[in-house]
């Protein structure tokens, strides 16, 4: 297992998966920094975190899941190169247990930048214009538990996208269910029955009422685990369309 692990992280390496992975939390902590920039008296450390941590949650985090989802898929979709892989005397459910584990664990790192860089660019705009500086102290811990229970409620999220990218040839299901399931949480943010939908589940993590986060997370971290388990054993019994 360890081997095939090796093999796709190399690819990754290879891939605009890296860049991909520093681009989008980039793209947060440089709207913050503006935005700090624009205005006239400083705001709580918890305020501006939080802000942060809901636009990506919100709408960075799902359309990275779907690119780098579909992006994974295309490395083998693109040469055709699932014929090989599956005639390799390595167990099929390892090859995409593999690329479940390293598309995780590029989210989780996404997550963690996203967070460190959102904190240097609070820091940068309040030493480059004093009046906005970030006031109170920053609970550190606080917010990296906020942008731990994201990624987990995110994984049904990952799920469903790395399932359909992996069982199609074509990135267009992907990339349709992604963008079509990213607008319906924005249009339909304030639902009830938003809480159920995978797009909405990690920003669910900020919600003011507790039954919208323990639900979300239970059932992003919960069912999530049991999607990709699901997807690895019907992955490895089928043949890619």
């Amino acid at each position: 297992m360890l081997s095939v692990l090796g093999v796709e992280a190399r690819k990754l390496n290879r891939s605009l998966a890296l860049l991909l992975a520093v681009a989008a939390p980039t793209l947060i902590a440089v709207f913050l920094f503006f935005n700090m920039l624009r205005g006239k008296e400083g705001q709580p450390w918890e305020m501006w975190l939080q802000q942060s941590t809901g636009i990506w949650a919100f709408f960075m985090l799902p359309m990275s899941v779907t690119a780098l989802t579909a992006l994974v898929a295309h490395m083998e979709h693109g040469p055709k190169a699932w014929d090989h892989l599956r005639a390799l005397p390595v167990a099929r459910w390892k090859i995409y247990a593999a690329k479940a584990f390293c598309v995780l664990l590029v989210i989780e790192a996404m997550c963690l930048l996203c967070l460190l860089l959102n904190i240097g660019a609070i820091a940068a705009a309040g030493a480059i214009k004093p009046a906005v500086a970030a006031t109170g102290e920053m609970n550190l811990a606080g917010q990296f538990l906020l942008m731990g229970k994201v990624f987990a409620a995110s994984l049904l999220l990952i799920g469903v996208q790395l399932w359909i990218a992996l069982r199609f040839s074509s990135f267009v299901p992907a990339l349709a269910v992604g963008i079509g399931g990213t607008f319906f949480s924005v249009v339909a943010v304030s639902a009830r029955i938003g809480v159920l939908s995978p797009w909405q589940m990690p920003v669910n993590m900020l919600a003011t009422e507790a039954w919208r986060v323990t639900t979300a997370l239970g059932l992003g971290c919960g069912l999530g685990a049991v999607v990709l388990i699901l997807a690895i054993a019907h992955l490895a019994r089928r043949e890619v369309l």
